[in-house]
């Protein structure tokens, strides 16, 4: 199994010696749809010491996007990882506080989403601490106010695109029985039977394996169980390339990281994801 978590003893034990970044965003639903909010002010009042806070809505994401949380092209990318002060020599670890307010979910893939983000610049030494900010909390481990103001780094990295999928890329895929379309949302959502994005639905052909399923409480996946639900879509599959996506490209980085740890060999994320997919009423959607 490819190892993607760190633990809380390897934080606390290492700080000095690696760099920590604090990824946290909020998510709620609200009447008016989902309401997202950074966690600037909630890093400032506690933080894992010496975390420096990854302001993914508007440091790590193209915000000249017509989407959300559009990945950045590579140069840009480099450019926000080393004003973070992250080097190509830097074991990264990375945390969040939970998906979303309310806190149903164990996932941290706020944190995924920016270890998926390192990945997609060719930086491999990144990993995201199990249990992210609650685990941390409830073991009673030392937290700190402010803010850390890094040194800047040297980030130059390398693209590697596998990591990254495109709309093009899931036309594609909905022809081409090599590749396998994971939608990582709700069974609900998959149905049909919300209205969250532009259309209801998924992407024809989608199997459903929902990020929430893979999130024990207290520490990260166990491999069994990895494998045991992942198998459901028969994987791993070495002659298969998984494309995963959700509502936003946020949850379906957590699939991608675990099918990753347990040796999928080519796993991307469509960044867009359902809502890039259902903005246009060209493109095929299915229900039930």
């Amino acid at each position: 199994m490819h190892q993607v978590f760190a633990t809380t003893d390897f934080v606390e034990k290492e700080q000095d010696r690696i760099t920590l970044l604090d990824a946290t965003v909020f998510m709620e639903e609200t009447s008016e749809g989902l309401r997202v909010t950074g966690g600037r002010s909630a890093y400032e009042q506690a933080h894992i010491p010496g975390a420096v806070f990854a302001d993914l809505l508007r440091d790590f994401s193209d915000t000249a996007s017509p989407y959300p949380f559009t990945a950045l092209g590579h140069t840009a990318f480099a450019e926000a990882a080393a004003a973070a002060g992250v080097s190509d020599d830097s074991t990264i670890v990375i945390y969040d506080r939970g998906p979303d307010v309310a806190g149903t979910s164990e996932a941290s893939d706020w944190a995924s989403r920016l270890w998926w983000q390192f990945r997609l610049a060719g930086h491999e030494n990144v990993y995201v601490l199990a249990g992210g900010m609650p685990k941390w909390e409830e073991e009673g481990r030392p937290l700190e106010s402010g803010a850390v103001t890094p040194a800047p780094g040297s980030f130059a990295g390398r693209p590697a695109p596998g990591w990254y999928a495109s709309t093009a890329d899931v036309e594609q895929a909905l022809h081409d029985p090599g590749i396998l379309l994971m939608n990582c949302l709700s069974p609900a959502d998959h149905r049909g039977e919300t209205s969250t994005y532009p259309r209801p639905g998924s992407i024809p052909g989608s199997q459903n394996i929902f990020f929430h399923d893979l999130c024990p409480a207290h520490g990260p996946p166990q491999e069994a169980a990895l494998r045991e639900t992942f198998a459901a879509a028969g994987l791993p599959d070495p002659d298969k390339k998984v494309i995963a996506y959700c509502g936003g490209g946020i949850a379906a980085t957590w699939n991608a990281m675990l099918l990753h740890a347990i040796g999928q060999p080519e796993v991307s994320v469509y960044d867009g994801s359902i809502t890039e997919w259902a903005s246009d009423d060209n493109r095929p959607m299915e229900s039930g």
